[in-house]
């Protein structure tokens, strides 16, 4: 797993992290449960989920679920359907036009493999989905992953892999690398 961050867990850093989570785990619940037609009090609580107003035409239909929202960089345009999740503490970039499936799940973070560190520190690092790309319902983009322009993730991939522009992707991808 790549690591460009690493975060060790018990660090004023660590609680910080995770006093925002708290807070945005609260918001979301918020989120979740407003009447589907109350668009005035989706867009405020997502303002502060996201630290900011949604950029224009961007569409986020609820449940939603983050655990920080202020690495969560949305262009113009994108579609972000029901269900879905974005861990984004490391952060992530969706390109203009990006459509994004239900139940979708995107994941920064994560620990390191070898069980000695695994309850010390975080990793993680950050999500990059160029524009016009198309991910279907149910797919899970792992932390370090660039997707690249007029790409199609197929409905269930797990994709652990950078994707060329242009491109379509499937499966899930499940192999013994190492063992200890």
């Amino acid at each position: 797993m790549p690591s460009d961050r690493l975060l060790r867990i018990h660090s004023a850093e660590f609680q910080a992290m995770a006093e925002r989570v708290l807070r945005v785990t609260g918001l979301t619940s918020r989120l979740n449960v407003l009447p589907f037609e109350d668009a005035a009090g989706k867009a405020a609580l997502l303002e502060q989920i996201l630290g900011g107003p949604l950029p224009p035409r961007v569409t986020i239909h609820p449940p939603f679920y983050t655990d920080h929202g202020l690495h969560l960089d949305l262009a113009e345009r994108v579609f972000i359907n029901q269900n879905c999740t974005f861990l984004d503490y490391a952060g992530i970039r969706l390109g203009e036009r990006v459509m994004v499936g239900p139940k979708v799940t995107f994941i920064t973070s994560g620990h390191p493999v070898d069980p000695e560190e695994r309850r010390l520190y975080l990793t993680g690092a950050p999500i990059d989905v160029a524009e016009n790309v198309w991910i279907g319902a149910g797919a899970t983009i792992l932390p370090g992953v660039s997707i690249g322009r007029d790409a199609v993730i197929a409905a269930g991939a797990v994709v652990a892999d950078d994707v060329p522009p242009a491109s379509l992707v499937t499966g899930a991808k499940a192999t013994v690398h190492r063992r200890w």
